[in-house]
């Protein structure tokens, strides 16, 4: 059900060569971006009636209006499952405590007496989020997107997620519903690159926003690409991943469910146990069997996801080699199932999150943590970030200089803006100083 990787015996290549070893998902996000490019451009040139024909060609539902009514949004909290509403607050509650205490305050350094330099951070505008609604739906995303949006002060947020044609074209009533929970009431019945193009570009029915966060799928990705540098986004998300660390302390029962939790996401999602120990390995692979006989989702997401070559079990020789592993990994989610997790967490470089010991599976991360789980994805937590407040927050340095202050280091920025060969730069100082500036 899944392959193995053995890296035992010899020493583990470095950088780019070890991370060749390891098993990944394929995700196209530049072919798929060939076939967005018209698509975005057609929502540019007519608007919401292109919104309307996609939804059409895409979800099957023709939309009278793409975006949902004020009483839709009312009438889908009312008809919540209580239990679902609990949970769902629960988790605004706890991802509320951590992204509140994120917030970063303005700072000013005296440089010099009479030269200061603040950094203030102002949040984005307007911001749209995307909610998923394909394979499942998501109103965890809901609040993993809007929580830290709100928490950073972002005046404005729309939602778009997929029209449902079982639900008369509006999305799935639960992302509905978690909007309502938020307070959020600008959603629109929109998916993929179309709902990002919608965003990008504004409509008659929505303006345009200064960003797009949400995760999705390779189209999502592919528009997300293309639209960089026109706006501001969170990560091109691909496939979810889960690697474990792990020792011969590790519960089989526990590893192999969490590495079946993420492959039902998808049939590319990526389930990777990294372990020093054969006998952990031979008993996680018994255990997987029954576990995923007795789910649900098992022939078109679990059995593929979990044997396609983006999945693996990687023997190495200790943890110290597993830690470079899951370094050169980088994985989405990373557990650490070890003796003295806490230890061996501390020292991973490379993770969109870090769940330490038995008990904080990558479920909780998923909904009631209080963390995010919009993370990086495809190795790109090597120099990305999940989401967060400060993904929506901007820093501004404002600085201020007397005229004493900028008298003491006048002479230093004409003689380097003459090495650079730009006089007007220097001029610019002399001028202050009627031409002649102290120091010279």
């Amino acid at each position: 059900m899944i392959s193995r990787i053995d890296l035992r015996g010899d020493a583990l290549p470095e950088g780019a060569a070890l991370r060749d070893l390891l098993p990944r998902a394929e995700f196209d996000v530049e072919a798929a971006l060939e076939k967005v490019r018209p698509i975005c451009e057609d929502v540019h040139h007519r608007g919401t009636a292109a919104l309307i024909e996609y939804a059409q060609k895409f979800d099957g539902v023709r939309l009278e209006q793409v975006r949902v009514p004020a009483e839709a949004l009312t009438e889908a909290l009312a008809g919540l499952d209580p239990k679902v509403r609990a949970a769902l607050e629960e988790s605004i509650r706890r991802a509320r405590t951590v992204h509140r205490s994120q917030r970063r305050s303005a700072h000013t350094t005296q440089v010099v007496p009479g030269g200061t330099v603040t950094e203030k951070w102002v949040p984005v505008e307007r911001v749209g989020l995307y909610a998923p609604g394909g394979r499942s739906v998501y109103p965890s995303s809901v609040v993993m997107n809007v929580v830290p949006a709100q928490e950073a002060g972002v005046a404005s947020i729309a939602l778009a997620s997929p029209p449902q044609a079982e639900f008369g074209g509006l999305p799935h009533p639960t992302i509905l519903a978690a909007c309502a929970l938020l307070g959020v009431d600008e959603v629109y019945a929109a998916g993929g690159a179309v709902a990002v193009a919608m965003f990008a570009y504004g409509t008659e029915d929505c303006l345009p926003v200064n960003m797009v966060t949400g995760p999705g799928n390779i189209w999502v990705a592919a528009a997300k690409r293309y639209f960089t540098g026109k706006i501001g986004i969170d990560t091109e998300a691909g496939p979810t991943e889960i690697a474990v660390l792990a020792d011969a302390t590790a519960d089989p029962v526990h590893v192999a469910a969490d590495l079946i939790s993420q492959a039902e996401h998808d049939p590319l999602a990526a389930a990777v146990l990294v372990t020093d120990s054969e006998d952990l390995a031979a008993a996680v692979e018994k255990e997987l069997e029954p576990q995923v006989a007795a789910t649900k989702h098992i022939e078109d997401r679990i059995r593929p996801a979990l044997a396609g070559r983006q999945s693996a079990i990687v023997l190495v020789d200790s943890l110290e080699d597993g830690l470079k592993v899951v370094d050169a990994y980088g994985a989405e989610h990373l557990e650490i199932q070890t003796a003295d997790a806490a230890a061996w967490a501390d020292r991973v470089r490379n993770a969109g999150a870090i769940f330490v010991g038995p008990w904080a599976p990558v479920s909780l991360g998923d909904y009631c943590a209080g963390s995010n789980h919009v993370l990086p994805t495809g190795g790109c937590a090597c120099h990305s970030s999940g989401l967060s407040v400060q993904s929506f927050l901007r820093g501004i340095h404002i600085v201020d200089y007397t005229r004493d202050a900028l008298a003491e280091v006048a002479h230093h920025v004409v003689t380097l803006a003459e090495a650079e060969d730009l006089p007007a730069h220097g001029a610019a100082l002399k001028a202050r100083f009627g031409w002649k500036v102290p120091g010279q």
